[in-house]
């Protein structure tokens, strides 16, 4: 098997090298990561300026843009040849429910899913790192349970509980849940007194309920949700239809 890995916490990030180490042993890995942080990055394309792309001393590449542009870079002028499955992460914490629109994590994993290559993002239930390797050990077990066992292609977000390897139990097919609208940003003044804003934290949990990816991490669970592309609201259109007419 061949993979194609990426992130959006950048090439030097314990989940990507975590990640990286546990697949070599299954796969033929490139790594192929942003040089730097790109979380919050959704599926955006560096169109402005010209990307460059640098090897670190472990055989990785970096990239100076997007997740988005990592993978497509990958896949359309780096690679000779067309990877089996592209993964992504494993996050610096969760990815679920509406966080899923903006996690850079997803999006690397969704642009391998829009060239037709299975793709899976894998995040951690929680922030700090803690039982990473057991994480990247779980995930390499995913992968070589179910990559063959949905129709390709096909686009996963995985979500792996911060527990060591002997207490992660097998997954759960969830939903995504759903959030209360956002906090507001955050006023600030910048050294100059310039009025600043940052953005604020995400909305609590509305859509929690037995089923989706926010129940099952609550539970300790490991909760992998396939994901689609059509955005289009079938039911809208036919009333729309129906008022154009």
């Amino acid at each position: 098997m061949r993979i194609l890995i990426s992130n959006d916490d950048g090439y030097l990030a314990p989940g990507i090298n975590a990640l990286a180490e546990a697949l070599a042993p299954i796969a033929d890995i490139v790594v192929v990561a942003p040089d730097s942080n790109r979380s919050g990055a959704s599926n955006s394309l560096s169109l402005d300026r010209p990307l460059s792309v640098q090897r670190a001393a472990n055989g990785f590449y970096f990239v100076n843009g997007t997740p988005t542009d990592c993978v497509h870079v990958a896949l359309t002028g780096m690679l000779d040849y067309r990877p089996d499955l592209v993964v992504s992460g494993i996050n610096n914490g969760p990815n679920m429910g509406d966080d899923t629109l903006y996690s850079g994590t997803v999006a690397a994993a969704t642009e391998g899913y829009l060239f037709g290559i299975p793709a899976i993002a894998f995040s951690q239930g929680a922030y700090g790192w803690e039982h990473i390797e057991d994480a990247a050990r779980h995930a390499r077990d995913i992968i070589q349970r179910y990559y063959e066992a949905l129709p390709a292609p096909y686009l996963l977000n995985v979500n792996i509980p911060n527990r060591p390897y002997e207490q992660l139990t097998t997954p759960v097919a969830t939903r995504l849940g759903r959030r209360h609208q956002a906090e507001p940003v955050i006023r600030a003044r910048d050294p100059r007194g310039r009025e600043i804003f940052w953005i604020g934290p995400p909305g609590a949990t509305k859509d929690a309920g037995e089923g989706t990816d926010f129940h099952a991490c609550a539970q300790g669970l490991t909760s992998i949700t396939p994901l689609q592309i059509d955005l289009t609201h079938k039911t809208q259109r036919d009333a729309l239809a129906k008022a154009l007419a």
